[in-house]
């Protein structure tokens, strides 16, 4: 299968959304009540206010995974330092696990610091999600331990990084 990634089209907001929330809840990082699904499911919010990439089949067109892209310093952005690009909400829809879909959207993102002429990449990860910091890590990423940080009490956030 063929992967394309690309800015996200109006066509491809509703699966992003989808997707997000799948990966988000469907794996348990997420309580289906919480405020944050309607976040998760916002991929329009995203879109408009901050990057959103998309990997999708290059053969049916069908969104496979999404991630969001922001500067740091931007509304979007927990983290990352206005010289650093950040991801927020990585997510790969689960029937598209195995194929590489998470590790082309950080490279995406990678790409697009890059391009932007930023210095680096910061983002927060929780520490269950280890299928994620595989990826990290095989992409470059290292852990930055003295940014941990929690949004609020009990939401432990571990930070990886990367400076070009």
């Amino acid at each position: 299968m063929d992967i394309v990634i690309r800015s996200a089209r109006e066509a491809d907001l509703e699966a992003a959304g989808r997707v997000t929330v799948e990966a988000f809840v469907g794996d348990g990082y997420t309580s289906p009540e919480s405020q944050y699904v309607d976040l998760l499911r916002d991929a329009g919010r995203r879109s408009r206010e901050a990057e959103l990439l998309v990997a999708v089949d290059a053969a049916q067109g069908r969104v496979l995974g999404c991630v969001t892209f922001a500067v740091g310093g931007t509304e979007w952005a927990d983290i990352a330092t206005p010289g650093e690009g950040e991801i927020r909400m990585l997510a790969t829809a689960a029937a598209a696990r195995g194929r590489g879909v998470g590790e082309a959207l950080v490279r995406a993102a990678l790409a697009r610091s890059r391009e932007l002429g930023l210095a680096g990449m910061a983002f927060s990860t929780r520490p269950d999600m280890k299928a994620a910091h595989r990826i990290y890590e095989r992409v470059g990423f290292r852990r930055t331990p003295e940014r941990d940080w929690a949004p609020y009490p009990g939401m432990d956030l571990m930070v990886y990084s990367m400076v070009f």
